[in-house]
Parts: structure tokens; sequence; C-alpha cells
């Protein structure tokens, strides 16, 4: 029975990837120097998963480039190597190397060839510039001889793999022919073991091999290909043409305790075979195993993409959060089954019973719902691991010192949110890092310490996630933006802004401040998109800062998209949801505080500041209880940084209620945001605070 392998490919590219950011950040915890074992071991076994995964689905590329990273780790792990700043340098370029060929095989895509030959060489460099002979397999396939002993003609290898084998993900058959890719080998199979026919399991591994491989081949090279199996098989290893040399690995224990979960193919939590190998084991060799996973890695260069990632996209969801789930359904079933005997029999004494089994089924219905989206929750953390390569990287590149500072990594949010905040983060902290923090030099002279702190915090406040970007830099001179602001046409020299809205002209398209242009930042994009990034997700962002002191940026988000905080409003028989983010206040009209401009455009004075009114009834249509603002009443919104007074009937209430996404339903319509379904089943829609603005300027404009 053949097994279609591209079944497991996902997991494996999950747990590769998983095992790259962990490699990541355990490079950048290394000390130069002697390396700490515990970290070294961390990275290396992480390296091994990928190497190990990708050699048993046939993506060579990746199994050929990933052997040198973890003979570079195994002489720094064995005490051979210390760690220096080179090595550290180019582990981290291998890692981003890594994702890149990883990312290549996953969508059949090309990948970038000159950067993965350029890291190669210098990891061959790092590893061959401390050793007489070459270390580790070149990306031609050159073998080595660390052994540095006799020349041998052989070795015979005793191999019997423990009975469960099969159910670890890994097949002797595969061994066998790797072992036939570093010379001429004679399998012989040894059947003593074998039951009778009716008694096979053909999950358990009954046979074991005598193998002679002939050549000149390190003793390195043979054990390599069975350190997949060590724990898990009984191995002898006898050198021919020289002195015995022999290597008994230890009969492995029937249970898997030990193994590693993370590997493909190893059974689930609840026995469930992820992988089934049940091949005939004493086939003749094959070269190529699954040719159509070697066909898919070859062409990996060639190939275009077949589909993104990110439409496969999936998420590691706790074991807590599922046992969660499978409790409230039950507890949904025994109500819907009380409801059920209620139904048959209806009469005046039951009514209480059945309001109560209504009540028990709004809080069942409410619990469910938090467990749904509980499951979509992710720790901040997922967005933050980027920062400390990233921040290590540039400060290098800037000649600075930096400390970086995670908070709250722990902190929730709906994985959505998640992917969408990335890229604002990182523009965001590479701004401190190259406009925010001085030079060593600078911060001396100022009395700071020559180490700057970027800090990056995250907390629930309300229904909402704060996540801070803060740092101890010079802060942001607010007559440098004013006059650049000016200098721009922006505003006019005379405006008197408050700090707040100055603060605010960073996030104007095409503003920088930066006297240098570089490769970091500087070129005034970024910041307008930042903040437009942001708009989308529902939230808002705002600077803090005092000069020499360092700046504060507050970004504030809803913690899921799927579920929104409304102020439901009546416009004549229509009911409209305001987001509860977009709000600043609500008041009953003042005549005398209503002015109007040329006879077209209203404004309404709101202490003092001039706020334009937008009359929902005229922008969709519809007739309202009365056309006179004094008698009805003015939501004051704030979007895109613009204040406009939405004229409505009544306040209704506030509520959660779920996002219906109206383009995917029927198409945009500028102006609403989505829809919703209310309690009594009718439909209402989800005002889009920043495009009413804009539709009520474009307006004004026509007019004027």
């Amino acid at each position: 029975m053949s097994v279609d392998m591209s079944q497991f490919y996902q997991t494996f590219f999950d747990e590769s990837f998983e095992g790259l950011d962990i490699m990541e950040s355990g490079l950048l915890g290394l000390d130069i120097g002697a390396a700490d074992a515990e970290t070294i071991n961390t990275v290396f076994r992480a390296a091994h998963s990928i190497k190990g995964g990708s050699a048993t689905f046939g993506f060579t590329v990746v199994a050929e480039f990933t052997h040198l990273m973890e003979t570079l780790l195994d002489e720094m792990r064995d005490g051979t190597r210390m760690v220096t700043e080179d090595s550290v340098d180019y582990l981290l370029k291998s890692v981003d190397c890594l994702k890149e060929l990883l990312t290549a095989v996953q969508n059949e895509a090309e990948y970038n060839e000159d950067f993965v030959n350029e890291v190669k060489a210098g990891l061959e460099r790092l590893l061959h510039g401390d050793n007489e002979s070459p270390v580790g397999a070149s990306s031609e396939g050159e073998l080595d001889n660390k052994s540095g002993g006799s020349v041998v003609e052989g070795w015979i290898i005793d191999f019997k793999p423990a009975e469960y084998l099969l159910k670890t993900g890994n097949d002797p058959v595969r061994l066998i022919n790797e072992l036939s890719l570093l010379g001429k080998i004679e399998t012989t199979c040894i059947t003593d073991n074998l039951p009778i026919f009716s008694e096979l399991d053909p999950e358990t591994i009954y046979l074991s091999w005598r193998i002679k491989l002939e050549g000149d081949v390190p003793k390195e090279k043979v054990t390599e290909v069975f350190e997949w199996v060590d724990d898990d098989a009984d191995l002898t290893f006898s050198c021919i043409g020289g002195e015995p040399e022999q290597e008994v690995v230890e009969e492995a224990v029937d249970d898997i305790s030990n193994t590693n979960v993370n590997e493909p193919g190893i059974p689930d939590e609840s026995g469930e075979m992820q992988q089934s190998a049940s091949a005939p084991l004493a086939s003749a060799p094959v070269k190529q195993v699954n040719t159509e996973s070697k066909d898919k890695a070859d062409t990996a260069k060639k190939a275009a993409p077949a589909k993104s990632a990110k439409d496969q996209s999936s998420i590691r969801v706790s074991i807590d959060k599922v046992d969660d789930l499978i409790n409230m359904v039950g507890e949904l079933v025994i109500t819907q089954s009380m409801l059920g005997q209620l139904g048959e029999n209806v009469n005046a004494e039951s009514i209480e019973k059945l309001q109560d089994g209504l009540a028990q089924l709004e809080r069942n219905t409410r619990e469910l719902q938090e467990s749904v989206m509980r499951i979509r929750m992710l720790p901040i953390s997922f967005a933050f691991q980027r920062f400390p390569r990233m921040v290590r990287d540039l400060s290098n590149q800037l000649g600075k010192e930096i400390e970086l500072k995670l908070l709250g990594e722990q902190t929730e949010l709906d994985k959505t949110v998640m992917e969408k905040i990335g890229d604002p983060l990182v523009h965001l902290v590479r701004n401190s890092v190259d406009h925010g923090i001085e030079t060593p030099d600078e911060r001396e002279a100022n009395g700071k310490p020559r180490m700057g702190t970027v800090e990056l915090n995250a907390y629930h406040q309300g229904g909402n996630i704060i996540i801070e970007i803060s740092d101890d830099g010079k802060g942001i001179d607010k007559d440098v933006i004013f006059n650049k602001a000016v200098e721009k046409g922006v505003v006019n020299a005379n405006d008197s802004l408050t700090d707040e809205q100055i603060y605010d002209l960073i996030f104007a398209p095409g503003f920088s401040t930066a006297a240098v242009v570089s490769d970091v930042s500087g070129r005034g994009v970024g910041m307008d998109v930042v903040k437009r990034n942001i708009r989308e997700l529902g939230g808002t962002i705002e600077v803090r800062s005092e000069k020499g002191a360092g700046s504060v940026i507050v970004i504030r988000l809803p913690l899921t998209l799927a579920i929104l905080d409304g102020q439901l409003v009546r416009v004549g028989k229509d009911t409209y949801i305001i987001p509860l983010i977009s709000i600043i206040e609500s008041l009953q009209v003042k005549k005398n505080q209503i002015n109007s401009i040329g006879g077209q455009a209203e404004l309404y004075k709101l202490r003092d500041e001039y706020v334009p009114v937008v009359r929902l009834y005229e922008t969709f249509g519809l007739k309202p209880d009365s056309e006179e603002l004094a008698d009805g009443l003015i939501v004051i919104v704030e979007g895109d940084g613009s204040t406009a007074g939405l004229f409505v009937d009544d306040l209704l209430g506030q509520q959660q209620v779920v996002i219906k996404s109206l383009e995917t339903n029927f198409r945009p319509v500028e102006g609403i945001s989505g829809a919703t379904i209310l309690g009594d089943g009718t439909v209402a829609l989800i005002l889009d605070v920043s495009g009413l603005i804009n539709l009520s300027r474009q307006s004004r404009e026509r007019a004027a």
C-alpha cells in the first residue's frame, strides 16, 4: 500500500517554521565564548528535526542546507568550537535562508539562489577555516573524512529496528536507500522472527538486516544515516579492512514516551496514526522512495506558485480550549433536550420552566461564543518574536547599543488582528531604533546610559488590547515637526495646534523629519500607512513624547474583528450600528450652537471647536422623524483624525454584534463597513465612520 506523503506536508511546514523561531530565539540568547549547553542543544534539536523531516519527505535542498548548520552547531555543542559573533551572524542568516527555502518548497515557488549560495559559502568557510579537513557534506554531496584515520575498505552494519519503528514515522527502507548513496551495499534480510501470515501486524517490524557497505567512507557518515533512529534500534558497526571498531546502541524500550512528538508521523494523543508506512520492507532498494517529494523540491526554483501558504494557514489550539468547547456543546445539548420536552406539553405551569430554559440557553450560547472566540486567540508573543533579531541587526547597522524589553507577551488577541498588526509594529519599532535612540556618544554626552532601551508592552483594557512602543531616546521635537509641516503645506504658520495635533502630523502622507534618507527609515513612506492599517482594524493610535526623555506610541485595538461593541441608533425606521470605539460623546442639539456656512455646510459648536454635521437620513436617502436638528440627537464620532457629528433620531442601546462582511455577501458600500443580524431577525448596517466623514467632506466640496 503506497502512502500519499503530501497529506503530511502542512504539518511538517508548520512545525518547521516553529522550529526556525525557536532557533532564532536561541541564537540571539547565545553569549560569545563557550556555548550554553541548554541553549545550543535546543537550537541543535530544532535544526535536527527540520533536517530529518525534510529528508523524510524528499526535500533534499532543505536537508542539505540544514546539514551544514547542524555540523556547525554540533561542534559548538561538543565544545570543539567557540561561539563567535561571526558564527552567530551566519547561523542567523541561515535561519533566514531556511525560511526562504521552506517557503519556496511549500508554495512551489522560486527562491533567491544567490543568497542561499552566499550563506552556504559562509558556513563552509567557518567549518573549513578551523579544520584541516572539510567538515560536513557540501552542497554537491562531497563526503568528508573527519575521523582522519587509516583508509578502510567498508563497514558491516547489523541493524535490528524496534518493533514499533514504523509508528515513529521512520521506515528501514529509506534508511537503507540513504546508505546506498554512500557506496555499494549488499543487504541480507534476517527473517528469524517473522510470524505466520495470519499473525502479521502490518505496523510491526519483525525483520532485521546485515548490510555490507563497500568504500572508504568515514564512520561519521555511516552513523549519521541512523541517527534519526538511534534510540529505536539495535545497531552494530564493524570496520572492514582495518582494526575492528564497534558501536552498540542500547536496545530501545517498548514505550515511545521519549520520542519527539513534534516529528512528522508520530501518533497523536488519541493514538490515531498520522502516517502509515506499511510498504514491503524487503523490497528491492530504490534510489528515491518518494519521487513526488523529490520532484517538488528539485523544481522549487522553476515552478510558479500553486497556492499561497496563507490559503492553508492553520492555528495550534491548546487542549484546554478544545475541552471547554466540547463541554459547552454538551451543555447546549442538555438545554436543547430540556426545551424539547417542555415544548411537547406547553401549559401555564410550564411557562416559568420554559423561561428558565431560555435563560439557560442564552447563557450557554454566550459561553459557547466566548469559547469559540478563544480558539482564535493567540499570545502576542507570536508578533513580538521577530523584534529581538530585528533590533539586534539594526543596532549593529546603526552603531547603537539598544536593549529590547518585551512585556505582556502572553496577552492574547485574535489571529487575524495579529497578522495585520505585524507590519505596522515593525515600522514603529524601526523608527524608534533609527529616530528615537541616540548613538552611545550622544547619550553619554547628555548624561544617559550608553545603552538605550526600546520597550514593547501589551495588555488588555476593557474589550481592547493596548500595545505600547516606548523608548528612552531624544523624543520628538514639536518645533521641528511644525516647521516641516508648514514647509510641506500641511498646516499654516499661523495655525495654533495642541501637542497632540502636532504629534499627529507625523502620520501625514510623505511627512519625514529625517535629515538623511537611509535604508532604515526617513523617506516619509509608511507612517500614514501605519495609521491607515490600524484604522482599518478598528483601532486608534496616539503619540506622547517629551523632548530629551523619549516617546511612547499607544495603539488601541479590538480583541477580535469578528465581534464589535456597538451603539444602536435609529434613523427613521432603520437601525444602524456605530462602533463604540469611534464615539466620543452623544448630546442633545442646542439651536444657538448650530452654524451654517454659505447655506450649505452645517457646523455644531462643541466647546472650543466646530464639528461638521452629517445628516444620516440625507446620506442614505431615508425619511427621518424630523429634519430639525433640535428635534434629534448628535453623536460625536472620530475617524482618520477627523471629527464629525452624526445626526440621528434616537439612541437604542449598546450591544455586542457579530460582524458579517458586506463585501463578501453583497458588494462594497462607502460609509458601511459590514452588517449584523439583530435579536429580532432584522439586518442592521454597521457604519464606517471614516467613510462617512469622507463622504460628507466630498459633499461639502461639491456644494462649494
